[in-house]
């Protein structure tokens, strides 16, 4: 997993590799071209994080592991309470299963403006820490901001129509519990094991959901 850079390294190209997968499964379902190519992002953004690692060895130049952290942390904290919502409304094939999930891109937004205003005003920090790395902010009512991030996440995950989404939905419920109990300064970067589970969903829904019936996979 994330415990090492060199785990990175592997677990991103694994990633990227079942991201590729998930692209040539689309089968002229243009509305899954987000959900297939999100595999791709994390996979990248998997091995992004080895370079922030290197940066902190010495391996790296210290300015490229300096953007690889606004990298790494722009693409957690900006990029994807936006883009996970949005993906799963994409995928909704109705539009009152698509406003199910417009409460979840709205709080996406708003999170994703706080964490970018934070960001940019007082710039990132990070350490090494036991198998992970401690990144920080300075967010204040961290707790809040963070709880509303999982509910744009997760929450739209639940919301779908879609039983495989809604099944991942809840098996990653569980996991970011287990991992915010695990380590609270590690999150971030432990968040990687959501991105591992979730390309292997995705994998899943797109070699076996039927293109041509939505309505069998569909919850209610």
């Amino acid at each position: 997993m994330c415990f090492s850079p060199e785990g990175d390294l592997v677990g991103g190209i694994v990633v990227t590799a079942i991201g590729v997968d998930a692209v040539r499964h689309l089968r002229h379902r243009n509305d899954h071209l987000a959900l297939a190519a999100l595999p791709l992002l994390l996979g990248f953004h998997q091995v992004d994080e080895a370079f922030v690692w290197w940066g902190l060895q010495g391996v790296v130049p210290h300015e490229l592991g300096r953007v690889a952290i606004w990298i790494y942390l722009l693409i957690a904290f900006v990029v994807l309470p936006v883009l996970v919502p949005l993906v799963i409304m994409l995928l909704e094939p109705t539009t009152r299963r698509r406003w199910r999930i417009a409460p979840f891109l709205a709080i996406g937004v708003g999170v994703s403006a706080v964490l970018l205003d934070t960001l940019l005003r007082n710039g990132p920090s990070v350490k090494l820490g036991s198998y992970h790395l401690a990144y920080s902010i300075g967010l204040q009512h961290g707790v809040i901001v963070i709880g509303l991030y999982i509910v744009a996440t997760c929450g739209s995950l639940l919301a779908s129509g879609f039983r495989h989404i809604v099944i991942f939905g809840v098996g990653n419920l569980v996991a970011v519990a287990v991992l915010a109990r695990l380590s609270a300064d590690g999150f971030a970067s432990l968040w990687c094991f959501y991105a591992a589970v979730a390309c292997g969903a995705i994998l899943l829904h797109m070699r076996y959901a039927k293109p041509h019936r939505a309505t069998p996979y569909a919850v209610g």
